[in-house]
């Protein structure tokens, strides 16, 4: 699988729009400081986030960029696709001309390796990340509470 950072980063970034509390418009810039994002890549994701219908701009002051659909309507296989990056762990890209113009051995495998990250990551939508993130926090927040209190002998 050919998934970059370019992927990586795009999937990233739309996490952060998404859970931005507010109906604001949210600049690139703000994405780019609370992920440690260029500014010039996340520009280049953006465009093609934007011509994928994924994002919407709102130009002017106070300005910045909104989802354009719900996060629970949008895939990270819809990001990942719209940023062109490939999920597909063939060398061929199913030409099956992998082993010196032949199919290989092992390529009904990477076929079925393939298919079940692509199922997965289309199953799987902004929204629910976002979610499985806050539980997994507030589990953390409240393990450490614990922790410190047992350490200090109280509960």
């Amino acid at each position: 699988m050919q998934l970059t950072t370019k992927g990586r980063y795009a999937v990233t970034a739309m996490l952060d729009l998404a859970s931005s509390k507010s109906a604001k418009p949210v600049t690139l810039d703000m994405i780019s400081q609370r992920q440690n994002i260029s500014l010039s890549y996340l520009e280049q994701l953006f465009a093609k986030l934007r011509k994928a219908s994924l994002v919407k701009s709102i130009r002017g002051p106070g300005g910045g960029y909104l989802l354009n659909v719900s996060a629970e309507n949008v895939t990270l296989t819809q990001i990942i696709e719209a940023v062109d990056e490939n999920i597909d762990l063939r060398r061929c890209h199913g030409l099956r001309n992998c082993l010196r113009g032949k199919q290989c051995l092992s390529h009904h495998l990477w076929c079925e390796v393939s298919d079940q990250i692509r199922g997965f990551l289309s199953t799987r939508n902004l929204q629910q990340v976002i979610d499985d993130y806050n539980t997994n926090e507030v589990t953390r927040i409240a393990t450490a509470r614990q922790t410190t209190r047992e350490a200090i002998g109280t509960n």
